[in-house]
This record gives C-alpha cells, structure tokens and sequence, in this order.
C-alpha cells in the first residue's frame, strides 16, 4: 500500500486501514525512541522526513525546479503534498545574436501543490537551532 502519510492537521484524507502509518523495516521499533539529548532519533532515511511534517523544507527537482513550502504529507516514493509554496525556476533563454544562453529565475507562489516522487532530487528539513 502507498498511503501519504500526513499530520492530523492536515487535509489530505485520513489514511485507511490498509496504510502503514509507522515507520517500515528494522528501525520501525525504534525510530519513535529519542536520543539522549531529547531530540527524535533517525533511524532511516525517511524519518528524517518524517519529522519534517508540517514543518517548511526545501525541495530541489528535476528541470532546475526548487520549492520551498509547508510538507502536509509523504509516502515512502517521495511523494508530497506541500502548501504555502514558493517555486522558482531556472529558465534558459537562447540569445538571438549567438551568445552563451542567459539563465533567469521565475518565481511564483502555489498555494497547494502535490509533487510526484520521481521529480524528487533532494529534500532538505527546516533548520533546527541547538
């Protein structure tokens, strides 16, 4: 099953029964324990996203795309629905007189926006103060 897992808070419908909504594999027992310090402990790549939810994170896809936004909810493909969206795209532009193309940045604000998991490169949490 590929349910998105999200926040209580969140709209995407709740996760029916067949959905996994712990953690899958060998750290699933302990990916809810906490380190020594009080901080959630990460077991396995996705609980760093895990934690990340309902936080802003960053994300960098494919087609010089970033976005930056609010994760509302994953699954383990990388799949997202983020909110409060700011989207920039690197666009190349030939140049008619034979010059190298210029590159400009085209910003724009998404409301809502789910980001399918194969366009994925890179996810980056919020940053956390120590």
């Amino acid at each position: 099953s590929s349910g998105l897992r999200g926040s209580a808070t969140s709209p995407v419908a709740p996760p029916t029964k067949s959905t996994p909504l712990a953690p899958v594999g060998r750290g699933a027992a302990v990916a809810e324990q906490e380190t020594m310090e009080g901080q959630p402990s990460v077991e396995e790549p996705l609980d760093l996203i895990r934690l990340s939810l309902d936080e802003r994170v960053f994300v960098k896809c494919r087609g010089d795309r970033e976005l930056r936004g609010r994760l509302h909810a994953y699954d383990q493909h990388l799949n997202m629905v983020l909110s409060e969206v700011e989207e920039i795209a690197n666009v190349k532009e030939e140049s008619s007189n034979g010059k190298e193309p210029s590159v400009r940045q085209v910003r724009r604000g998404i409301e809502m926006i789910f980001v399918r998991g194969d366009s994925v490169i890179l996810v980056s949490p919020p940053l956390r103060s120590s």
